[in-house]
């Protein structure tokens, strides 16, 4: 057997076995009526078979044991109907000898319960009494025309409804009351859950008044003001349109959320958490308030703190870019006075101080690279990295850098060649920064590939995109070292390959090419070599001219 929720709307909440004791109970009184009425009052056949017809309604409530629910009552709820049709024709109809019978479809809905039911129940009642008086209408005087010469049995009758509707009443009526217990009992539960939440809970109308509080407020906004003068007036001058715009897109349909600082507590923080909420009311606001000071205060430390690191963080990166002529003039000097000792220019010098000088100038030289690139790092990093953009032939730039690696590359063994177009690509960007990343690529090529490897350059055109590919046969690179290449001072393989460089090649040319809007991209397996792509959007397309309109077409590689 199962049985709907009591709070189901169209079911009553009244208890199931009462229904059907209900039920049996006037099953066994109308079959006591239908026998009283043959022996004592000597009703003729039909009128004891009307009274026996109304104890089929009874039976048919027993089987809600079975199966309840709106459908099985509104089924049953027929039954009564068809029985009292049935009663009114057989006895007379209201001004028979079982007037009151008539009235039972009306006391089986109030029994139920439900509203609906009860109507339908009055509207059975009405049905049989029309149709008991049609009945009388149209037959001959004769067995349905019967007179009230049994007083005692109508009056039976009349008692009897009476008693089954007086406890439909009754049962109806506890019903109510107990729905009504329940529905306070669970009003209750809800408010004291509400009242302990560390939060404070806002029943807000749609123009900022609160209807009701529950809950603990924060320490900065205490709930009395909120009720006289509403929660916008609690809400610091500055802070208010914040919250208005929270309110229109909670009333909107959006969940909103809205931090403000209350007008008596300026040093305190409110979160408020905005949702809209449609009842027989109409449209309200559910507004949850919860101390946000310490997560304010968290945030506007941590924003210090990252605005203190940023002003650190820009202003070595300044130093070192304004740095550029301090730190560049007297290692010039230091690597030009080292080549004129190299080359014996005033003399000859012993053997030793010449093994000296050339230290000198290679360690000064590989010192300017390094500071070369710290500085550009630096000036990148600092938004002082201005392009020079002009139009010139990409093979230029790139055949310049291979020419100054080219002594380097062929005194540690390594072949060197170049793959590029046999006509001019012409290209708009920094002459300089397409050299320099070719130059850094080319000098880490030769760094990491061992005697008897090779190194391929390729200049190629996609469409709108210049590409520089330099691949080498060199030792390669890890996969998990491929994601931190790129970044400043990041290197890969072991102490001795980390020793030749500063890792600052591969991070220059990565800010070299986003600064021209374009990427650089690194494919290696480790023992076999590398290949790295620059990607740029510096083609310079043709334009073609169409014969009639004055517009121009870029066709698309």
């Amino acid at each position: 057997m199962t049985q709907p929720p009591a709070s189901s709307p169209t079911v009553q909440a009244r208890d199931l076995p009462a229904l059907t004791l209900w039920h049996a109970g006037w099953a066994v009184a109308s079959a006591l009526l239908a026998l009283c009425g043959g022996v004592f009052a000597r009703a003729e056949a039909p009128v004891l078979f009307a009274a026996l017809s109304m104890a089929a309604p009874g039976l048919a409530g027993l089987t809600l044991l079975w199966r309840d629910g709106p459908a099985p009552r509104m089924t049953v709820l027929g039954v009564w109907t068809l029985a009292a049709c049935v009663c009114s024709v057989l006895s007379g109809g209201a001004a028979g000898a079982l007037p009151g019978l008539i009235v039972m479809p009306l006391a089986a809905g109030l029994a139920f319960g439900a509203p609906r039911l009860a109507m339908a129940g009055a509207g059975g009642s009405a049905l049989a009494a029309i149709i008991g008086m049609l009945a009388v209408w149209l037959t001959e005087p004769g067995p349905l025309q019967t007179d009230l010469s049994q007083p005692s049995l109508a009056a039976g009758s009349i008692v009897l409804v009476a008693a089954a509707t007086a406890l439909a009443l009754r049962g109806a009526w506890l019903d109510a009351a107990r729905r009504l217990d329940a529905a306070e009992a669970a009003m209750t539960r809800i408010e004291t859950i509400l009242s302990g939440q560390p939060g404070l809970t806002l029943l807000l109308e749609t123009s900022g008044r609160v209807v009701a509080a529950y809950g603990t407020p924060p320490p900065a906004l205490p709930v009395d003001p909120l009720f006289e003068a509403g929660l916008i007036a609690a809400v610091h001058a500055p802070d208010r349109p914040a919250v208005l715009s929270a309110m229109e897109r909670a009333l909107a349909g959006a969940d909103a959320q809205v931090r403000f600082a209350p007008r008596t507590a300026l040093d305190r923080r409110v979160a408020l958490v905005l949702r809209r909420m449609d009842d027989a009311a109409g449209m309200r606001l559910i507004a949850q308030a919860f101390d946000a000071t310490t997560a304010w205060a968290r945030e506007v430390a941590l924003e210090t703190q990252r605005a203190e690191a940023e002003a650190q963080s820009t202003g070595k990166t300044r130093f070192l870019a304004n740095m550029s002529h301090e730190l560049r003039t007297p290692l010039n000097a230091v690597i030009g006075f080292a080549d004129i000792m190299r080359q014996r220019l005033f003399g000859p010098l012993p053997d030793r101080y010449g093994e000296y000088a050339d230290a000198i100038h290679q360690a000064g030289g590989h010192l300017l690279d390094l500071i070369n690139d710290v500085l550009d790092v630096s000036k990148i990093e600092a938004d002082r990295y201005q392009l020079a953009i002009e139009d010139f032939d990409a093979r230029e730039p790139v055949s310049a850098a291979m020419a100054l690696v080219r002594v380097a590359a062929e005194d540690k063994g390594v072949e060197l060649a170049g793959v590029l177009p046999a006509e001019a690509v012409t290209v708009a960007a920094d002459r300089r920064a397409l050299k320099q990343i070719t130059l850094n690529l080319l000098s880490n090529a030769v760094k990491f590939t061992p005697a008897g490897g090779s190194i391929t350059v390729t200049v190629d055109t996609i469409g709108p995109y210049l590409e520089v590919v330099v691949s080498d046969t060199g030792v390669g690179v890890a996969p998990e070292d491929l994601k931190r290449l790129g970044r400043p001072f990041e290197q890969a393989g072991d102490a001795g390959q980390r020793s030749q460089g500063t890792g600052l090649g591969l991070s220059l040319v990565r800010a070299l090419a986003e600064l021209h809007g374009g990427r650089m991209s690194m494919d290696s397996t480790l023992g076999e070599g590398s290949a790295v792509t620059v990607r740029l959007p510096v083609v310079a397309l043709p334009t073609v001219a169409l014969p009639v309109a004055g517009a121009e077409l870029q066709p698309i590689g």
